[in-house]
């Protein structure tokens, strides 16, 4: 008997643009754009919809809006979460995809994924109480939680092809050259 995994993933799909993209690189070259308006206070709202990729201009089905804010023991409007919080919402829902990706493409069924991060951070640095002390996360931790038809050991694999294969992750372990300019 044959059982059929379906974890919602297209891996067929994903498999051949693979395939495609290794023969022709310059379409495999992505431009991820988001547009961000100050609000009031240190709350904005960042919307995202279009982005360049395939050799031409693309667009996300809808438009999506995000508000970013600092808490009120900030003194602030918490109107939103803070940027840094982005950052893990990033990282756990690009390590999440990764999960059900590997998952579809190794014949796992998925049940259930549950991920929790944490990152730790000392704002001293970002309020300039202490120049010692950097702006960002000291170190963030994320802990799965899979409830899969495999062994321990498929399921930690599938987390570390995840993590091997995460853009948010390469991005935040490794330095990303990052440019700042006022038009």
């Amino acid at each position: 008997m044959t059982t059929t995994v379906d974890n919602g993933v297209n891996v067929e799909a994903l498999l051949e643009a693979r395939g495609v993209l290794a023969g022709a690189p310059e379409a495999a070259q992505f431009t991820w754009r988001a547009s961000s308006k100050w609000q009031n206070g240190v709350h904005s709202t960042t919307s995202i919809q279009n982005y360049f990729g395939l050799g031409e201009d693309q667009s996300h089905k809808t438009e999506s809006v995000f508000d970013a804010d600092h808490p009120a023991v900030f003194a602030a409007t918490d109107n939103g979460i803070t940027p840094i919080e982005y950052l893990l919402v990033g990282l756990a829902s690009c390590l999440t995809a990764g999960v059900a990706s590997v998952a579809q493409n190794r014949g796992i069924q998925l049940r259930a994924v549950e991920s929790t991060v944490e990152g730790n951070h000392d704002i001293r640095g970002i309020l300039g109480a202490d120049s010692d002390v950097r702006n960002g996360f000291n170190d963030i931790k994320v802990t799965f939680t899979i409830d899969a038809d495999a062994s321990k050991e498929e399921i930690e694999a599938l987390v570390a092809q995840s993590q091997k294969r995460s853009a948010v992750f390469d991005a935040l372990t490794n330095p990303t050259e990052v440019s700042v300019e006022v038009a």
